[in-house]
C-alpha cells in the first residue's frame, strides 16, 4: 500500500491509482468485513458520483464477500442514505464509497457501525489492525443483493418528520435554486424539493461525477450559485457537496452566507416556536424538558450558540468530527447537532449528518415564519471566522503542544478552556481553538469574533505562541 494513504478514525482516503487501487479497497473492505462480521455477517455498500466509484465498489464487494459476508449494495446514494440503510437493513455495517467534499482526483472508504453512525476511534483502530494481519486468502464468497428503494425510503423519512409541515412548505410555492456538483445529490435533492412543492432552477444535477468547480460548497465556490439565484429570483440558493451530508446556503440577494447558518436555522427549526425562537405558540410536536441541548464541535460558529440561546436550550460541545457529535447526541438524547460545515444531525431521523434533512428544516423555518434568509441573518449577531495553519516544529512535533496550550492560556487568564481536542478559550462573543491536525503534520488556528480584525488579532496570538514554544 502507497505510503502517503490516508487512515483516519473511520476509514481511509487517498488520491485515486496513486494511494487508492482496487487492491487495497478490496484489503481494507475485507478487514472491515471480518469486524463486521462478528455483529451480522451482512455489510451495505454505497457510493457517491465519483468515475472511480463503481470500480471500487466492485472491489470492495470482492473483498466482503471473501470475508463471508452479504453485500447490500444499494448503488450511487448519498451517505446519509446509505447510513440509513444499514440500519434498515439490520447490517453488521456499512461501507460509502465517498471522499466527500476532497477534490476529484480522491476518493476513500467510510466505514458506517450497526447504529448508522461513523466509527470511532476504538473500533477504526481494530479495522486497522486486520489489514495489517491479513495474510493474504480468502474465505468462503457470500451472495450479493442490491436494494433499489434506498433514497425512496430516505425520501418519505424526511418527509414524515412531525417538524417539516409539508402542506405549509407546499403552500408556500418557494423558488429555490440548487447546485448539486455533480455529485450524488442529483439523485435525491430534486425529488426532494418537488415533493416540497418548489420550484427548481438547478445547476451541476448530472451524476457523473465531473465536479466543475471545487467541490466543497464554501462561499468562495457559490459565485455560479449565487449568481443564478440572482438571476432567476429565487427565494434561495442550495448547495450540497458530493455525498450529500453538508449543505450551505445562499439569501435571496444572492449572497453565500456561511455553512454555520444552516445548523442554526435547522435549531430554530427545531426547537423554536411560530417566530423561530422558544416560548410560546409553538406548533411543533413536545420536546425534551428545556432545557434542551445542541450539541457541535468545538469550531461550530457562535451563530448556533445564538440559535439555541433564543430557543431556551443550552450547547454542548465535542472534539471536531462527526463521529463525536453523533455519539454526545446519543449519549445526552440531544433532539439536535451538528457541524458547522452545514453538517446536520437531527436524531428524530438518523444521527448522521443529512443535507436531505437540513434543507426541509431550513424551509420549514421559513414556511412557519415568513422570514425571507437574509431577515434571519440581520436578525442575530454577526460574526467573522478567520482560519489559519502551521507546520508543526520539529520540538513540538516530538513534545506535543502542551507548551503552546500553558502560554496562551497565561495570555488570556480570564478566557474559559476546553482542552477535549486541543484548546479552545472562549469569551461570550468570540473564541480561538489551536488543535493539531489528525491528517496532516500542522497545526490548525481558527477563530471568531464580530469583526475579522478581531478574529486575525486571536490567530496572531495563537501563531506567537506556537512559534515561541
Amino acid at each position: 500500500m502507497s505510503d502517503t494513504l490516508m487512515v483516519g478514525v473511520s476509514g481511509v482516503r487517498g488520491i485515486v491509482g496513486k494511494d487508492l487501487t482496487p487492491e487495497v479497497v478490496a484489503r481494507w473492505a475485507m478487514a472491515f468485513g471480518l469486524w463486521a462480521k462478528e455483529r451480522r455477517p451482512a455489510v451495505v455498500i454505497g457510493r457517491d458520483a465519483r468515475e472511480s466509484g463503481p470500480g471500487f465498489a466492485e472491489a470492495a464487494t470482492e473483498g466482503l464477500t471473501a470475508a463471508g459476508c452479504e453485500v447490500i449494495d444499494v448503488g450511487l446514494v448519498p451517505t446519509p442514505t446509505l447510513q440509513l440503510a444499514v440500519e434498515h437493513h439490520g447490517a453488521g455495517g456499512g461501507i460509502a464509497i465517498t471522499a466527500s467534499h476532497n477534490p476529484i482526483e480522491w476518493n476513500a472508504l467510510k466505514f458506517v457501525g450497526p447504529d448508522g453512525i461513523f466509527l470511532d476511534g476504538r473500533d477504526g483502530a481494530r479495522v486497522a489492525a486486520l489489514v495489517a494481519e491479513w495474510k493474504g486468502g480468502a474465505g468462503r464468497g457470500s451472495r450479493v443483493v442490491h436494494d433499489n428503494e434506498a433514497i425512496a425510503r430516505h425520501l418519505e423519512g424526511v418527509l414524515r418528520l412531525a417538524v417539516v409541515d409539508v402542506e405549509r412548505i407546499r403552500a408556500r410555492r418557494f423558488n429555490v435554486a440548487l447546485d448539486a456538483v455533480r455529485g450524488a445529490g442529483g439523485a435525491i435533492m430534486p425529488a426532494l424539493l418537488e415533493r416540497l412543492g418548489c420550484r427548481i432552477v438547478g445547476l451541476n444535477l448530472e451524476t457523473d461525477g465531473r465536479f466543475p468547480r471545487a467541490p466543497e460548497p464554501v462561499p468562495e465556490n457559490l459565485g455560479e450559485l449565487a449568481a443564478l439565484v440572482r438571476g432567476s429570483g429565487a427565494d434561495i440558493g442550495m448547495a450540497v457537496d458530493p455525498d450529500v451530508d453538508r449543505l450551505a446556503l445562499v439569501d435571496e440577494t444572492g449572497a453565500p452566507i456561511g455553512e454555520d447558518y444552516t445548523l442554526a436555522f435547522a435549531v430554530r427549526a427545531v426547537l423554536g416556536g411560530k417566530d423561530g425562537r422558544g416560548g410560546k405558540g409553538s406548533t411543533l410536536p413536545p420536546m425534551p424538558p428545556l432545557p434542551a441541548v445542541v450539541v457541535c464541535n468545538l469550531s461550530t460558529s457562535l451563530v448556533v450558540e445564538d440559535a439555541a440561546r433564543d430557543c431556551g436550550a443550552t450547547v454542548v460541545r465535542t472534539p471536531v468530527g462527526e463521529v463525536h457529535v453523533a455519539r454526545k447526541i446519543v449519549e445526552l438524547r440531544a433532539p439536535i447537532g451538528g457541524e458547522g460545515n452545514g453538517g446536520v444531525m437531527y436524531a428524530a431521523l438518523h444521527v448522521g449528518r443529512d443535507a436531505p434533512v437540513a434543507a426541509a428544516l431550513v424551509l420549514a423555518l421559513l414556511a412557519r415564519t415568513g422570514r425571507r434568509v437574509s431577515e434571519w441573518v440581520a436578525a442575530a449577531p454577526r460574526y467573522a471566522i478567520v482560519k489559519a495553519k502551521l507546520q508543526r516544529g520539529t520540538r513540538n512535533a516530538e513534545r506535543g503542544l502542551d507548551d503552546v496550550y500553558a502560554a496562551l492560556r497565561s495570555r488570556f487568564p480570564e478566557a474559559s478552556a476546553d482542552t477535549q481536542d486541543g484548546l479552545r478559550l472562549a469569551w461570550r462573543d468570540r473564541w480561538l481553538h489551536v488543535r493539531p491536525s489528525n491528517t496532516e503534520p500542522i497545526i490548525r488556528l481558527i477563530a471568531e469574533a464580530p469583526s475579522g480584525a478581531e478574529a486575525e488579532q486571536l490567530i496572531n496570538a495563537g501563531r506567537l505562541s506556537c512559534a515561541a514554544s
